[in-house]
Protein backbone atom coordinates (compact mmCIF):
# COMPACT_ATOMS: atom_id res chain seq x y z
CA UNK A 1 0.00 0.00 0.00
CA UNK A 2 1.44 3.31 -0.78
CA UNK A 3 2.52 5.56 1.85
CA UNK A 4 0.86 8.59 1.96
CA UNK A 5 0.17 11.71 4.10
CA UNK A 6 -1.65 11.52 7.69
CA UNK A 7 -5.65 10.85 6.79
CA UNK A 8 -7.40 13.77 7.28
CA UNK A 9 -11.27 13.73 8.07
CA UNK A 10 -13.26 12.59 5.30
CA UNK A 11 -14.78 15.94 4.32
CA UNK A 12 -14.80 17.42 0.73
CA UNK A 13 -12.83 19.94 2.17
CA UNK A 14 -9.91 18.31 3.35
CA UNK A 15 -9.65 16.31 -0.04
CA UNK A 16 -9.92 19.51 -1.75
CA UNK A 17 -6.85 20.53 0.57
CA UNK A 18 -4.93 17.46 0.06
CA UNK A 19 -5.08 17.50 -3.65
CA UNK A 20 -4.17 20.78 -3.58
CA UNK A 21 -0.95 20.18 -1.74
CA UNK A 22 -0.59 16.81 -3.86
CA UNK A 23 -1.19 18.90 -7.01
CA UNK A 24 1.78 21.25 -5.98
CA UNK A 25 4.09 18.24 -5.34
CA UNK A 26 3.66 17.01 -9.08
CA UNK A 27 4.36 20.30 -10.08
CA UNK A 28 1.08 20.63 -12.28
CA UNK A 29 1.55 24.04 -12.87
CA UNK A 30 4.77 24.31 -14.65
CA UNK A 31 3.47 22.04 -17.79
CA UNK A 32 -0.04 22.84 -17.84
CA UNK A 33 0.13 27.02 -17.69
CA UNK A 34 1.94 28.85 -20.21
CA UNK A 35 3.96 31.92 -20.41
CA UNK A 36 0.75 34.78 -19.76
CA UNK A 37 -1.89 32.48 -19.90
CA UNK A 38 -4.36 31.20 -17.20
CA UNK A 39 -3.79 28.88 -14.79
CA UNK A 40 -3.99 25.31 -15.48
CA UNK A 41 -5.43 25.85 -19.21
CA UNK A 42 -2.16 24.06 -20.68
CA UNK A 43 -1.43 25.51 -24.11
CA UNK A 44 2.58 25.15 -23.15
CA UNK A 45 4.84 23.99 -26.06
CA UNK A 46 7.25 20.56 -24.24
CA UNK A 47 9.84 20.12 -26.73
CA UNK A 48 10.58 16.65 -27.04
CA UNK A 49 13.38 14.79 -29.75
CA UNK A 50 10.46 14.33 -31.99
CA UNK A 51 8.38 16.99 -32.19
CA UNK A 52 6.30 19.70 -30.06
CA UNK A 53 3.57 18.65 -27.61
CA UNK A 54 1.42 21.04 -26.18
CA UNK A 55 -0.13 20.37 -22.71
CA UNK A 56 -4.17 20.27 -22.03
CA UNK A 57 -6.21 22.38 -20.46
CA UNK A 58 -7.13 20.84 -17.00
CA UNK A 59 -9.57 23.07 -15.49
CA UNK A 60 -12.55 22.28 -15.28
CA UNK A 61 -14.00 23.64 -18.21
CA UNK A 62 -16.87 20.77 -19.41
CA UNK A 63 -16.13 21.72 -23.11
CA UNK A 64 -12.18 22.21 -23.39
CA UNK A 65 -10.61 21.12 -19.88
CA UNK A 66 -11.62 18.29 -17.81
CA UNK A 67 -15.18 19.08 -16.02
CA UNK A 68 -16.83 16.60 -18.04
CA UNK A 69 -14.76 13.66 -16.46
CA UNK A 70 -15.08 11.25 -14.22
CA UNK A 71 -13.51 9.92 -11.12
CA UNK A 72 -12.37 7.25 -13.11
CA UNK A 73 -12.00 8.52 -16.93
CA UNK A 74 -8.83 10.79 -14.09
CA UNK A 75 -7.70 7.78 -12.81
CA UNK A 76 -7.53 6.13 -15.81
CA UNK A 77 -5.86 8.92 -17.70
CA UNK A 78 -3.42 9.18 -14.25
CA UNK A 79 -2.51 5.52 -14.20
CA UNK A 80 -3.03 4.21 -17.53
CA UNK A 81 -2.02 7.06 -19.32
CA UNK A 82 -5.48 6.76 -21.46
CA UNK A 83 -7.88 9.55 -22.28
CA UNK A 84 -11.24 9.79 -21.68
CA UNK A 85 -11.98 9.10 -24.93
CA UNK A 86 -10.50 6.34 -25.34
CA UNK A 87 -6.98 7.54 -26.99
CA UNK A 88 -3.75 6.89 -25.74
CA UNK A 89 -1.84 9.96 -23.75
CA UNK A 90 1.97 10.71 -24.84
CA UNK A 91 4.30 9.89 -21.87
CA UNK A 92 5.16 14.10 -21.86
CA UNK A 93 2.34 13.76 -19.92
CA UNK A 94 4.45 12.00 -16.95
CA UNK A 95 1.56 8.60 -16.62
CA UNK A 96 4.71 5.88 -16.35
CA UNK A 97 5.08 7.90 -12.60
CA UNK A 98 1.66 9.04 -11.99
CA UNK A 99 0.73 5.50 -12.52
CA UNK A 100 2.50 4.71 -8.49
CA UNK A 101 0.32 7.50 -7.18
CA UNK A 102 -2.88 5.69 -4.59
CA UNK A 103 -6.28 6.12 -5.88
CA UNK A 104 -7.31 8.42 -3.03
CA UNK A 105 -4.52 10.60 -3.90
CA UNK A 106 -5.82 10.82 -7.86
CA UNK A 107 -9.32 11.42 -6.12
CA UNK A 108 -8.18 14.26 -4.13
CA UNK A 109 -5.98 15.78 -7.35
CA UNK A 110 -9.32 15.75 -9.03
CA UNK A 111 -10.80 17.15 -6.55
CA UNK A 112 -8.89 20.26 -6.42
CA UNK A 113 -8.76 20.85 -10.18
CA UNK A 114 -12.69 20.73 -9.82
CA UNK A 115 -12.52 23.97 -7.58
CA UNK A 116 -10.49 25.67 -10.13
CA UNK A 117 -11.75 28.26 -12.53
CA UNK A 118 -13.42 27.04 -15.80
CA UNK A 119 -10.79 28.29 -18.92
CA UNK A 120 -12.95 27.84 -22.08
CA UNK A 121 -9.72 27.13 -24.29
CA UNK A 122 -9.10 24.98 -26.80
CA UNK A 123 -5.87 22.85 -26.62
CA UNK A 124 -3.19 23.87 -29.42
CA UNK A 125 -2.10 20.70 -31.73
CA UNK A 126 0.38 18.48 -31.22
CA UNK A 127 3.39 19.00 -34.05
CA UNK A 128 5.06 15.09 -34.95
CA UNK A 129 5.48 13.45 -37.64
CA UNK A 130 3.46 10.65 -39.34
CA UNK A 131 3.28 7.66 -37.33
CA UNK A 132 3.91 9.37 -34.09
CA UNK A 133 0.99 11.95 -34.40
CA UNK A 134 -1.14 8.24 -34.55
CA UNK A 135 -1.70 7.94 -31.08
CA UNK A 136 -2.17 4.21 -31.94
CA UNK A 137 1.66 3.79 -31.75
CA UNK A 138 1.65 4.60 -27.89
CA UNK A 139 0.10 0.86 -27.65
CA UNK A 140 3.51 -0.08 -28.68
CA UNK A 141 5.46 1.81 -26.99
CA UNK A 142 3.76 1.15 -23.92
CA UNK A 143 4.07 -2.86 -24.30
CA UNK A 144 7.54 -1.81 -24.05
CA UNK A 145 8.28 0.84 -21.74
CA UNK A 146 5.31 1.30 -19.70
CA UNK A 147 4.62 -0.92 -16.17
CA UNK A 148 1.66 -0.01 -14.63
CA UNK A 149 0.61 0.02 -11.21
CA UNK A 150 0.73 1.73 -7.96
CA UNK A 151 3.52 2.04 -5.45
CA UNK A 152 4.11 -0.83 -3.44
CA UNK A 153 6.20 -0.28 -0.03
CA UNK A 154 9.22 -1.51 0.54
CA UNK A 155 9.10 -3.61 3.59
CA UNK A 156 12.64 -3.91 4.19
CA UNK A 157 13.25 0.09 4.65
CA UNK A 158 11.66 2.33 7.13
CA UNK A 159 8.13 4.41 6.21
CA UNK A 160 9.96 7.80 5.63
CA UNK A 161 12.03 6.25 2.90
CA UNK A 162 9.06 4.60 1.34
CA UNK A 163 7.31 8.50 1.81
CA UNK A 164 10.32 9.61 -0.29
CA UNK A 165 10.37 6.75 -2.91
CA UNK A 166 6.28 7.11 -3.10
CA UNK A 167 7.08 11.15 -4.17
CA UNK A 168 10.31 10.79 -6.12
CA UNK A 169 8.87 7.32 -7.98
CA UNK A 170 5.51 8.81 -8.35
CA UNK A 171 4.27 12.09 -8.26
CA UNK A 172 7.79 14.30 -8.14
CA UNK A 173 8.67 12.23 -11.65
CA UNK A 174 12.16 12.92 -11.24
CA UNK A 175 13.26 10.09 -12.94
CA UNK A 176 11.41 11.70 -16.34
CA UNK A 177 14.55 14.53 -16.34
CA UNK A 178 17.34 12.25 -14.00
CA UNK A 179 16.80 9.03 -15.91
CA UNK A 180 18.49 9.12 -19.01
CA UNK A 181 16.05 7.74 -22.11
CA UNK A 182 16.73 5.74 -25.10
CA UNK A 183 16.03 6.73 -29.24
CA UNK A 184 12.70 5.76 -28.37
CA UNK A 185 12.40 8.22 -25.57
CA UNK A 186 11.82 5.32 -22.86
CA UNK A 187 13.34 5.51 -19.77
CA UNK A 188 16.62 2.72 -19.36
CA UNK A 189 15.16 1.26 -16.49
CA UNK A 190 18.60 0.23 -15.80
CA UNK A 191 19.97 3.69 -15.18
CA UNK A 192 17.84 4.93 -12.76
CA UNK A 193 18.53 8.74 -11.84
CA UNK A 194 22.43 8.15 -13.80
CA UNK A 195 20.85 12.18 -15.19
CA UNK A 196 19.50 12.74 -18.15
CA UNK A 197 17.98 14.98 -20.60
CA UNK A 198 15.52 17.84 -19.21
CA UNK A 199 14.88 19.32 -22.57
CA UNK A 200 16.10 22.27 -24.53
CA UNK A 201 19.72 21.31 -24.08
CA UNK A 202 19.13 21.47 -20.23
CA UNK A 203 21.26 18.84 -18.81
CA UNK A 204 19.53 17.36 -15.27
CA UNK A 205 22.11 15.43 -13.51
CA UNK A 206 22.52 12.41 -11.42
CA UNK A 207 21.06 11.62 -8.23
CA UNK A 208 22.74 8.67 -6.48
CA UNK A 209 25.58 8.87 -4.80
CA UNK A 210 28.67 9.41 -6.48
CA UNK A 211 30.59 12.58 -5.62
CA UNK A 212 31.53 13.59 -8.90
CA UNK A 213 28.78 13.62 -10.71
CA UNK A 214 25.72 12.63 -7.79
CA UNK A 215 24.70 13.89 -4.34
CA UNK A 216 26.77 11.64 -2.70
CA UNK A 217 28.86 14.82 -1.42
CA UNK A 218 25.58 16.47 -0.31
CA UNK A 219 23.70 16.28 3.43
CA UNK A 220 19.79 15.10 3.84
CA UNK A 221 19.98 18.92 5.33
CA UNK A 222 21.31 20.26 1.97
CA UNK A 223 18.90 18.28 -0.13
CA UNK A 224 16.32 19.85 1.42
CA UNK A 225 17.30 23.26 1.56
CA UNK A 226 18.17 22.99 -2.30
CA UNK A 227 14.64 22.08 -3.03
CA UNK A 228 13.13 24.60 -0.46
CA UNK A 229 14.77 26.98 -1.69
CA UNK A 230 16.55 26.54 -4.75
CA UNK A 231 20.08 26.90 -3.51
CA UNK A 232 22.78 25.59 -0.68
CA UNK A 233 26.33 25.80 -0.72
CA UNK A 234 27.06 23.79 -3.07
CA UNK A 235 24.87 24.29 -5.88
CA UNK A 236 22.36 27.08 -6.87
CA UNK A 237 18.58 25.65 -9.11
CA UNK A 238 18.92 26.89 -13.30
CA UNK A 239 16.35 26.66 -16.58
CA UNK A 240 13.66 23.49 -15.37
CA UNK A 241 14.76 22.95 -11.98
CA UNK A 242 14.33 27.10 -10.96
CA UNK A 243 10.43 26.05 -12.23
CA UNK A 244 10.38 22.97 -9.96
CA UNK A 245 11.14 24.85 -7.03
CA UNK A 246 8.93 28.06 -7.78
CA UNK A 247 5.79 25.71 -8.51
CA UNK A 248 6.49 22.74 -6.48
CA UNK A 249 9.42 21.58 -4.12
CA UNK A 250 9.07 24.85 -1.89
CA UNK A 251 5.24 24.28 -1.25
CA UNK A 252 6.53 21.04 0.52
CA UNK A 253 6.65 20.21 4.35
CA UNK A 254 9.75 19.48 5.60
CA UNK A 255 8.64 16.13 6.73
CA UNK A 256 8.32 15.56 3.35
CA UNK A 257 11.32 17.03 1.65
CA UNK A 258 13.49 15.10 4.49
CA UNK A 259 11.85 11.63 3.44
CA UNK A 260 12.88 12.63 -0.46
CA UNK A 261 16.76 12.99 0.69
CA UNK A 262 16.90 9.91 3.02
CA UNK A 263 15.78 8.23 0.07
CA UNK A 264 17.76 10.18 -2.57
CA UNK A 265 20.71 9.36 0.17
CA UNK A 266 20.20 5.44 -0.19
CA UNK A 267 20.20 5.48 -4.37
CA UNK A 268 23.07 3.64 -4.99
CA UNK A 269 26.19 4.45 -6.88
CA UNK A 270 26.13 5.01 -10.95
CA UNK A 271 29.01 2.65 -12.28
CA UNK A 272 32.04 5.08 -11.73
CA UNK A 273 33.58 6.46 -14.15
CA UNK A 274 37.83 6.90 -14.71
CA UNK A 275 37.99 10.63 -15.05
CA UNK A 276 38.66 12.31 -18.06
CA UNK A 277 42.39 13.17 -18.39
CA UNK A 278 43.04 16.73 -18.29
CA UNK A 279 46.37 16.62 -20.13
CA UNK A 280 44.39 16.00 -23.74
CA UNK A 281 42.78 19.70 -23.25
CA UNK A 282 46.51 21.12 -23.29
CA UNK A 283 48.18 24.07 -21.76
CA UNK A 284 47.54 26.96 -24.58
CA UNK A 285 43.73 25.92 -24.45
CA UNK A 286 43.85 25.97 -20.51
CA UNK A 287 45.46 29.09 -20.46
CA UNK A 288 42.54 30.75 -23.40
CA UNK A 289 39.90 29.50 -20.96
CA UNK A 290 41.70 30.61 -17.47
CA UNK A 291 41.80 34.41 -19.31
CA UNK A 292 38.37 34.31 -20.59
CA UNK A 293 37.32 33.06 -17.00
CA UNK A 294 39.29 35.48 -14.63
CA UNK A 295 37.76 38.45 -17.43
CA UNK A 296 34.30 37.73 -17.26
CA UNK A 297 34.02 35.75 -14.33
CA UNK A 298 35.56 35.58 -10.94
CA UNK A 299 33.52 38.69 -9.55
CA UNK A 300 31.02 36.27 -8.77
CA UNK A 301 32.22 32.98 -8.78
CA UNK A 302 36.00 34.10 -7.36
CA UNK A 303 39.33 33.12 -9.16
CA UNK A 304 39.33 30.26 -6.98
CA UNK A 305 35.57 28.95 -8.50
CA UNK A 306 34.31 28.34 -4.97
CA UNK A 307 31.73 31.64 -5.22
CA UNK A 308 30.14 33.47 -2.21
CA UNK A 309 28.19 31.13 -0.04
CA UNK A 310 24.81 30.73 -0.75
CA UNK A 311 24.99 33.92 -2.35
CA UNK A 312 26.74 32.80 -5.71
CA UNK A 313 27.58 29.17 -6.70
CA UNK A 314 30.72 27.54 -6.55
CA UNK A 315 32.04 25.92 -9.78
CA UNK A 316 34.39 23.43 -7.49
CA UNK A 317 33.05 19.88 -7.52
CA UNK A 318 29.71 20.49 -8.93
CA UNK A 319 27.64 17.98 -10.22
CA UNK A 320 26.15 20.23 -12.80
CA UNK A 321 29.25 21.26 -14.24
CA UNK A 322 31.04 18.42 -14.48
CA UNK A 323 28.30 15.83 -15.99
CA UNK A 324 29.44 14.02 -18.95
CA UNK A 325 26.25 16.10 -20.76
CA UNK A 326 27.67 19.48 -21.14
CA UNK A 327 24.23 21.25 -22.11
CA UNK A 328 23.19 22.63 -19.01
CA UNK A 329 26.90 24.44 -18.75
CA UNK A 330 26.75 25.60 -22.35
CA UNK A 331 23.65 26.66 -22.04
CA UNK A 332 24.07 28.89 -18.70
CA UNK A 333 27.49 30.58 -20.25
CA UNK A 334 25.70 31.30 -23.62
CA UNK A 335 22.52 32.36 -22.39
CA UNK A 336 22.61 32.81 -18.22
CA UNK A 337 19.93 31.32 -16.27
CA UNK A 338 18.00 32.87 -12.91
CA UNK A 339 18.08 31.10 -9.29
CA UNK A 340 14.65 30.26 -7.66
CA UNK A 341 13.11 32.83 -6.11
CA UNK A 342 10.70 31.21 -3.29
CA UNK A 343 9.29 33.01 -0.65
CA UNK A 344 12.01 31.61 1.91
CA UNK A 345 14.60 33.26 -0.23
CA UNK A 346 12.91 35.70 -2.45
CA UNK A 347 16.25 37.36 -4.35
CA UNK A 348 16.29 35.25 -7.14
CA UNK A 349 19.88 36.49 -8.29
CA UNK A 350 20.26 35.99 -12.16
CA UNK A 351 23.64 35.59 -13.97
CA UNK A 352 23.75 36.96 -17.78
CA UNK A 353 24.93 35.53 -20.50
CA UNK A 354 27.62 35.66 -22.49
CA UNK A 355 26.96 34.81 -25.85
CA UNK A 356 26.50 38.06 -27.61
CA UNK A 357 30.49 38.98 -26.50
CA UNK A 358 31.86 35.11 -26.88
CA UNK A 359 32.18 33.29 -30.31
CA UNK A 360 31.06 29.56 -29.55
CA UNK A 361 35.74 28.87 -29.42
CA UNK A 362 35.69 31.00 -26.90
CA UNK A 363 32.86 29.48 -24.81
CA UNK A 364 34.44 26.21 -25.60
CA UNK A 365 37.61 27.43 -23.92
CA UNK A 366 36.33 28.63 -20.76
CA UNK A 367 33.59 25.98 -20.28
CA UNK A 368 36.53 23.46 -20.49
CA UNK A 369 38.48 25.53 -18.55
CA UNK A 370 35.89 25.55 -15.28
CA UNK A 371 35.19 21.32 -16.25
CA UNK A 372 39.27 20.92 -15.87
CA UNK A 373 40.29 23.82 -13.08
CA UNK A 374 40.31 23.16 -9.05
CA UNK A 375 40.45 19.48 -9.28
CA UNK A 376 36.81 19.26 -11.59
CA UNK A 377 36.87 16.25 -14.27
CA UNK A 378 34.83 16.20 -17.21
CA UNK A 379 34.75 15.60 -20.88
CA UNK A 380 35.74 18.08 -23.15
CA UNK A 381 33.48 20.35 -25.16
CA UNK A 382 34.29 21.84 -28.68
CA UNK A 383 33.06 24.69 -30.79
CA UNK A 384 30.93 22.51 -32.68
CA UNK A 385 28.65 21.25 -29.32
CA UNK A 386 28.31 24.88 -28.56
CA UNK A 387 27.03 26.13 -32.13
CA UNK A 388 24.30 23.16 -31.49
CA UNK A 389 23.19 24.68 -28.16
CA UNK A 390 23.54 28.23 -29.65
CA UNK A 391 21.09 27.67 -32.30
CA UNK A 392 18.73 25.86 -30.42
CA UNK A 393 18.29 28.35 -27.81
CA UNK A 394 14.90 31.05 -27.55
CA UNK A 395 14.89 34.61 -26.69
CA UNK A 396 12.58 33.48 -23.72
CA UNK A 397 15.70 31.52 -22.20
CA UNK A 398 17.65 34.38 -21.31
CA UNK A 399 17.00 35.32 -17.65
CA UNK A 400 16.76 39.35 -18.50
CA UNK A 401 13.13 37.86 -20.84
CA UNK A 402 12.81 34.83 -19.13
CA UNK A 403 9.72 34.57 -17.25
CA UNK A 404 9.51 31.64 -14.97
CA UNK A 405 6.14 30.19 -14.90
CA UNK A 406 4.44 31.64 -12.06
CA UNK A 407 2.57 29.33 -9.50
CA UNK A 408 -1.33 30.51 -9.61
CA UNK A 409 -0.80 31.11 -5.74
CA UNK A 410 2.36 32.89 -5.73
CA UNK A 411 2.11 36.48 -4.75
CA UNK A 412 2.86 38.87 -6.80
CA UNK A 413 5.68 41.10 -6.36
CA UNK A 414 5.35 44.83 -6.40
CA UNK A 415 6.79 46.08 -9.54
CA UNK A 416 6.45 42.05 -11.38
CA UNK A 417 5.26 41.78 -14.82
Amino acid sequence: MAPALPAPAPTASAQVARGHYLVDAGDCASCHTKAGGQPYAGGRAIPTPFGVIYSVNITPDKDTGIGAWTEQDFYRAMHEGISKDGSHLYPAFPYPWFTKVSRADVDAIRAYLATLKPVNQDDTPNKLPWPLSWRGAMFGWNTLYFDKGEYQADAGKSAQWNRGAYLVLGLGHCGACHTPINMLGGSKTSQPFHGGNAGSHWYAPGLGSNLRDGVGGWSVAEIVEYLKTGANAKSASAGPMSEVVMNSTQYLTEADLTAIAVYLKDRPDAPSKSPPDTDALGADALARGQALYIDNCTACHMPDGRGVAKVFPPLTGSSAIQADDPGTVIHVVLAGARMAAPASKPTGLAMPGFGWKMDDHQIADVVNYIRHAWGNRAPLVDADTVGEVRKDIEPSDRPSRDKVTRHPDAPVRQGSD
